[in-house]
């Protein structure tokens, strides 16, 4: 990812249910997505991202996506929240 530092200076909620509830109550600038998670979670999230008009960035892995956010664990998805 090319913005990793970027992830860990902006006010980020990271994990599944954080972000959808970020999407839902329109918080959300950006969200994104580990390649690797659930595929369950990526067909709910995109089309809440579809119906909110939130962009989707997706990443290779959740350790990276992790790594990007400032945890030791994996994420499945992160949202960008507006300040």
């Amino acid at each position: 990812m090319s913005n990793d530092k970027g992830l860990q200076d902006a006010h980020v909620k990271i994990g599944t249910k954080q972000t959808m509830k970020a999407v839902e109550n329109g918080q959300a600038t950006e969200v994104y997505v580990a390649e690797d998670c659930d595929q369950r979670f990526v067909v709910k999230i995109v089309s809440l991202c579809e119906k909110h008009g939130v962009d989707i960035t997706y990443v290779p892995s959740m350790r990276q996506l992790g790594e990007a956010c400032g945890i030791e664990v994996g994420a499945a998805m992160a949202a960008v929240l507006k300040q």
